[in-house]
């Protein structure tokens, strides 16, 4: 026990020992000191200066505030330089902005299931864009004077490339940090698509779609991991591949207006089919078999999305004879004959197929036949319009009868005239529309048509 004492003893004699010699040991001048002495002083005297102490952190929340005059205060006063006040300012100004467009502008962008822009969504969306820049543009002129966009000198960075519309009542509201997210990804997925087709090009080798469909599921994945299924399926409607296939299928259909249900609806039954087809080999009779069975679930699937009806619309729609009947019907103020019209057309198409493969005929009576079968389907036309027979002469006006003026004597009415003539009362009313016969006088004027019965009686009175 006794070496323990010793030892404890020793030890806080060289504390005592160290500090003694820390507390008599010259130190020298911190730099604060020796910075607040001025130069070529002597004697010893030692010069002290006013310090003006000004603190070196901020928070930044301390100069932020809801009211941009505020704002704009309180960066001067922590001495930030005009130019970048403006650029601080009007980036704020913008994205403001930018997300109210996003959120009060119905654009035809938001119409995905569309072929063509509504005309009326177009005008009016440009006429709210153009009051939120008329009252963007003011603010800044209120906040900055009037010649605030001359003084832009600086110029904030611009993207790249333009960004993904991120509006409508669905995308609009997304925080800024979520839609910043959509756009890295976006922007990931064009470059790894670029460098894949430059790769594809420079070895002359034509694009796998099996490699496409990997790319789009990668970006898929991506994307759900920072947007609801409900915001991910309204990104898919608006901007995938497949929707955007979907629509010009729609549109080379010219007639076949799909409402939003059944977009979404056909979406919904084509989108997984198209990349499982993608990533299928029918090289081999297996992966034929596999291809076969996929279309025919997609046609099947397909029929439910739309219904018996609109789906045979759909389906005779991809006949190039079906839409030319529809424009045609459509021409006559009449769509609901499109049927009849197609009908007739397919079979005018077979019987002239049939005299062109006809033995046994001559030039001439080949091209009598080809013409009467023309002339019959124009017949046929006209017959489901409900139209007059085109192929028919036209047969010329009747000529005016012939007609002699009679005098009025005295005493002469109607029924007499009528019996001189040997006409009907009602064909000298209608001879003569300007003429009262209940009031003829003397002297009055009278046409009479001409008469069978009395072909060539000289006028009275001439």
């Amino acid at each position: 026990m006794r070496w323990r004492l010793l030892l404890g003893l020793s030890l806080a004699g060289n504390l005592l020992l160290a500090a003694g010699w820390l507390w008599f040991t010259p130190r020298e001048p911190s730099p604060l000191t020796r910075s607040a002495i001025l130069p070529g002083a002597t004697n010893g005297l030692q010069i002290k200066t006013a310090v003006v102490v000004r603190r070196q952190f901020f928070s930044w929340q301390e100069v932020e505030s809801d009211a941009y005059p505020t704002y704009i205060k309180n960066l001067r006063e922590i001495g930030c330089p005009e130019q970048t006040i403006r650029d601080i300012i009007i980036a704020d100004v913008n994205a403001l902005f930018a997300r109210r467009r996003a959120v009060e502008i119905f654009t035809p962008d938001q119409q995905w299931w569309r072929t063509e822009p509504d005309p009326v969504v177009v005008q009016a969306a440009t006429a709210k864009d153009r009051e939120l820049e008329t009252e963007r543009r003011d603010l800044l002129s209120t906040l900055l004077g009037p010649n605030w966009e001359g003084g832009d000198l600086v110029s904030l960075p611009r993207p790249s490339r333009p960004p993904i519309p991120l509006d409508g009542p669905i995308l609009g509201p997304l925080p800024t940090e979520v839609k910043q997210s959509v756009e890295q990804i976006s922007m990931r997925a064009a470059d790894r698509l670029e460098a894949y087709l430059a790769a594809q090009r420079q070895a002359g080798n034509s694009p796998d779609p099996a490699e496409l469909s990997r790319f789009r599921q990668q970006t898929r994945k991506e994307l759900a991991a920072v947007l609801t299924p409900v915001q991910l399926e309204e990104y898919l409607l608006r901007y995938s591949d497949n929707a955007r296939a979907l629509r010009t299928d729609f549109a080379q259909l010219k007639f076949f207006y799909a409402t939003p249900d059944e977009f979404r609806s056909v979406f919904r039954t084509l989108d997984s089919l198209n990349d499982q087809l993608a990533q299928l080999d029918d090289s081999t009779p297996q992966g034929a078999l596999q291809r076969d069975a996929l279309v025919a679930q997609g046609e099947t699937a397909l029929k439910l999305a739309l219904g018996e009806q609109r789906y045979a619309e759909y389906r005779r729609l991809h006949d190039d004879r079906y839409r030319e009947a529809y424009a045609e019907a459509q021409k006559a103020g009449a769509p609901e004959t499109a049927s009849a019209l197609y009908e007739i057309k397919l079979a005018a198409a077979e019987e002239l197929a049939r005299i062109k493969e006809k033995v046994g005929l001559t030039d001439e009576q080949r091209a009598i036949e080809l013409k009467q079968t023309e002339l019959e389907q124009l017949r046929a036309n006209a017959q489901a319009l409900g139209q007059e027979d085109p192929t028919e002469p036209v047969k010329p006006a009747p000529k005016a009868a012939p007609a002699t003026t009679h005098i009025v004597a005295n005493g002469e009415g109607l029924d007499r005239l009528a019996r001189l003539y040997g006409v009907q009362p009602s064909d000298l009313r209608a001879a003569n529309p300007g003429i009262n016969f209940d009031k003829l006088k003397a002297g009055d004027k009278v046409s009479v048509p001409f008469s069978l019965l009395y072909p060539m009686l000289p006028p009275r009175g001439q």
